[in-house]
This record gives structure tokens, sequence and C-alpha cells, in this order.
């Protein structure tokens, strides 16, 4: 028989099992299929091939490229390096978008060899928000032995193509419509230096800037999709007014005073209520500068002390009459010294705080634990927690010192404590009334700090050494001026180049300010006349 032909028979003889052959299939088979079903293929599946580190390494290096802006780095990784430098570079034009965030999730293995890592993209858009989508990065192994980006288009966006490409387009709302306390209009060109605070409330308030990211064909410009929108829906807020805590005396004798007084020099001025933490009056110079007034990050220098004594006399460390000698200097790794190098031998410590005494202070560190001083700030004038203002603020920092040193600098508000105006007239009204109120512009903040009141024996004696560096000490400046006032004048260093910057805060009946006047040398020659001028213009409380 020819070998085709007996290849044909053996092929069609085996047509039939026998019975129980068939029997005995039809279990297995039955058996194969329940596994499968149960475990997809159970002892027969495919094996899965295994993501090869060194692919994975060139997609992450590949985004870290990409987000630090390292466009040819990021396109030689690929398998078409001057285009996808190109696309990559171009791809942000004219979208406003900063630095971008992307983040790999877990690879996976396909068989073939290829890697896919998929990504997320988060993109800034400047003064809108954050544009996020995913998309996914294939890795192929070269003929070297080496791993490539497989580059395409979509692998930036998953819609970004030969035809379709991306544009920004933003909405112009106008600034929303400020009221004060009562509900009447603040028009900016009666309180110019309120711009920065404007432009923060109509964020707040959801009347902010608004605008969207589009698909558009490349060629007629024509928008296919609306990838991403920022801000509020069109009409939604745009003419919505909103109210403040601001009193309007209060807040146009802020602008003259620092018009008046500040010299040109970059200041900044809070007052608010001692009884609920309402803000009556926010000024800032230059008024097209930043909000430094609830924003600003200051060393608040000897008007600090005032929480640093309130450590001291909740453990009874010092009363004001005991003796603390102040010398000209003192050394605690570094060298401190008083202003203008003065001293009070043998004084007591209530001379210490009304003339402002920084050595005087700085001896008195290991009365109190190294993070005591910051416990105290913040469980008792609130400083360090989170307060909703209203508007973004930054709310006071008080670290734990590093070494003694920093101990030393953080005794006067130095170092590493940071405040501004808005911590500081806080942390004065905390010491009139012994109760912190977190400071609010706007009706409705919610309120998550949680402090304990001051007891009445500490709140006394903070008042009367306020009241005596009036009468008494550096910010006699604003003695004869009616009202119980008491105050704390500061004088901190930012650099040995640069000049001192100027603090005072004080208090008077209802209302707690806080000034800071940057380079003006001393807080009594530059602070307390923007204090003076302001007390004078408002004689009465805010009602």
């Amino acid at each position: 028989m020819p070998e085709s032909e007996h290849a044909t028979a053996s092929r069609e003889r085996p047509r039939f099992l026998r019975p129980a052959v068939a029997a005995a299939v039809a279990i297995v088979c039955a058996v194969t299929a329940g596994s499968a079903y149960a475990t997809q293929w159970g002892p027969f599946a495919p094996e899965i091939p295994e993501v090869d580190p060194a692919a994975v390494a060139q997609a992450r290096a590949f985004l870290a490229d990409w987000a630090g802006g390292r466009m040819e780095s990021a396109g030689a990784r690929t398998t078409s390096p001057d285009e996808a430098q190109n696309v990559l570079r171009n791809f942000t034009t004219g979208l406003d978008i900063s630095r971008p965030k992307l983040a790999a999730a877990a690879a996976s293995a396909a068989t073939g060899g290829a890697v896919t890592v998929p990504f997320t993209a988060k993109m800034p858009v400047t003064d809108l928000g954050t544009w996020s989508y995913d998309s996914e990065i294939p890795v192929r192994r070269q003929e070297d032995g080496s791993w490539k980006i497989d580059w395409s288009l979509p692998l930036v966006h998953p819609k970004l193509s030969s035809t379709d490409k991306f544009r920004l387009t933003r909405e112009d709302t106008g600034a929303p419509q400020v009221t004060d306390r009562t509900g009447a209009p603040m028009p900016p060109e009666t309180s110019p230096s309120l711009k920065p605070v404007i432009d923060q409330l109509g964020t707040t308030a959801g009347a902010g800037p608004r605008g969207s990211i589009e698909r558009v064909d490349r060629t007629t410009g024509e928008v296919t999709a609306t990838e991403a929108r920022f801000g509020t829906k069109t009409g939604a807020s745009a003419d919505r007014s909103v109210q403040t805590t601001l009193d309007p005396a209060w807040q146009v004798a802020a602008d003259r005073a620092l018009a008046a007084e500040a010299d040109g020099k970059d200041a900044a001025l809070v007052a608010l209520r001692i009884d609920n933490g309402e803000i009556v009056a926010v000024a800032n110079s230059p008024a097209s500068g930043f909000n430094r007034a609830l924003s600003g990050t200051y060393a608040p220098g000897s008007t600090w002390k005032i929480v640093t004594t309130g450590a001291l006399l909740l453990k009874n460390a010092v009363a004001p009459g005991d003796i603390v000698d102040c010398p000209k200097y003192l050394t605690v790794g570094k060298e401190f010294h008083n202003v203008e190098t003065s001293e009070f031998p043998g004084a007591s410590f209530r001379k210490n705080f009304t003339e402002s005494c920084n050595t005087g202070f700085i001896s008195l560190r290991n009365k109190i634990g190294d993070s005591e001083l910051g416990k105290v700030a913040k469980n008792y004038f609130g400083v360090g927690q989170e307060w909703h203002t209203g508007i973004p603020s930054f709310d006071g920092s008080v670290p734990v010192p590093g070494d003694q040193t920093e101990k030393a600098a953080s005794m006067i508000g130095q170092g590493k404590v940071l405040g501004n105006p808005l911590t500081m007239a806080s942390i004065a009204a905390t010491a009139a009334s012994g109760t912190f109120h977190q400071p609010t512009i706007t009706d409705g903040a919610k309120d998550t700090t949680k402090t304990t009141a001051l007891p009445r024996a500490v709140v006394t004696q903070l008042r009367s050494l306020m009241r005596a560096t009036v009468t008494d000490g550096t910010a006699r400046g604003l003695a004869g001026l009616p009202g119980d006032i008491g105050a704390k004048t500061g004088t901190a260093e930012v650099s040995e180049s640069a000049p001192n910057n100027g603090w005072v805060v004080a208090t008077r009946g209802n209302v707690a300010i806080a000034v800071v006047v940057e380079g003006g040398v001393t807080g009594g020659a530059s602070a307390v006349p923007v204090a003076r001028h302001l007390l004078e213009a408002v004689p009465q409380d805010p009602s």
C-alpha cells in the first residue's frame, strides 16, 4: 500500500471507542471542564509571563524625566526619541500646566514579551485646579536586549492623536461683591489693601476662576469634547456677593494707617474682636502683593513673649516681682543681645517684659521643658492648629527646638517660631480674655480647634504686664490714648544683612490688633505709630 494511503487509513481507523474507554474519557472531560470553570484553567493554566523589573524601571524613569521636564532624556527612552521629545515638550503648551505628578501603577506582562505600566497623571492648571487622567506605557524588549517605551501619541493621553489636541479655555468671572458685616457693599476703591483678601474670598466662595480643558480638531479648531472643567458651573456664582465680618470704619482706618505710617515699607495689619475672633480689618501694603496679613510667615520677635510669659506663669516658674537680671549679652551656643544692647541689672521680671529684655527671658529657658512652649501655644492659644478663617491662612508654627540654642531663640520669638499679624492678634486677644476664639472673616466657618482657657490669675497678670508696657515700657507711644490699652512690641531679626522687622500687638476694649512692618528696625519706631493712627481714627469698638 502506498505510504499516503497507509497514513490515511491509519487516521480513519479509530472512529469509535469501546464503551468503557468512552465513559472514562467523558468523566475526565467533565472533571477538566469543572476545574476550568472553578479555577479558570486549573493545572492546565497557561504560564503567565513574569514582569521584567528592568522594563518597569525604564517606564518609571520615563515618567520621572517627563515630570521633571527632562524631555530629551525621556525621549531617549522611547522607540522614537525625536518625536517623543517634541510631543512631550509641546503637550502642555498653552495649557498653563506647572510641574505634573505622574504615578505608576502595578505593571503587567503579556505574551510576546511586552510589558504594560499604567499610570495616573495629575496636571496642575495654574489658578484653576488639577487635570487628572489615566494612561499606560507599553514597553518592549529591543534586539539588543534593552527595554524601550513603544512610542505613540495615546501614551501621553489616551485621546491625543494626529487629528486631536488639547486647548485651555478660561472664563473671566470677575471679582465677587464683598460686603461688610451688615451686608453693605465694600467697594475696592475705598479699601485698596483688601485686594489680596477679595481674590481669596472669591475663590473660597466659588466665584473664582473657571475654565476647561477641551479636545479640539488640529485642522479646524472645532471642539470635539471637554476633558475637564474647573470652578463653578457657568452662571452659578459669578455674581455672588460674599458677606464678611469686616467693619467698614475699622477697615478704612486700617488702610489709612498703613498708608500714613508704614513709610512705604511692606507691612500688614489685622484687627479682630476679642469676644468671638471675628476679623474687623485686614490691611496689606502693597495692595498688589499677597495677603501677608493672614498668609505671611514671620518670626514674631518679642511679641511672642506673651506666650512665653504664659508658659512660665502656668508653672509658677516666675512672678512679675521676681528679680531676673537683664545683661547686655548672654551666650547659649551663640551670643544673644538686647535691642541696642541695653541692660537692666537687677531688674524684675515685669521690667524684663515691659522693656522686652531678650537675655532675661532666655535665662529662664530651663524653667520650661523643650516642647512645653509649643504645647502651651497650641493648647491655650490655638497656635499650630488648623484654623478655618474663611480664606487660606497660616496659623503659626512652634517646632520642638533641636538644641539649646534653638530653645533660647524660641523664648524670644526667633529661630523656628513663625506667625503673622493674624496669629499675633489672636494671641493678644487670648491673653486679654483668657479664651481662644478661632479668627474668622466669613460667617459659618467650621471650628475644629480644641483649647483650654487660661487660669484667671494668669490672665490678670498678662493684662497687667501688657498695660505696663504702654505706661512704662517699649509701647509708650500708645500712651495717652483713651481706653485701657495693653500692648507688647517686638523687634524680629531677619538676617545679618537685612534690617529687623518691627512688631506691635495691642488690645483695647473688645479689639486686638497686630502690626508688622518689614524692615521697620524696631517695633516702637515703626509698628507702634501704625497702631496709634488706627486707634485714634476709630475710638469706638465695632458693634
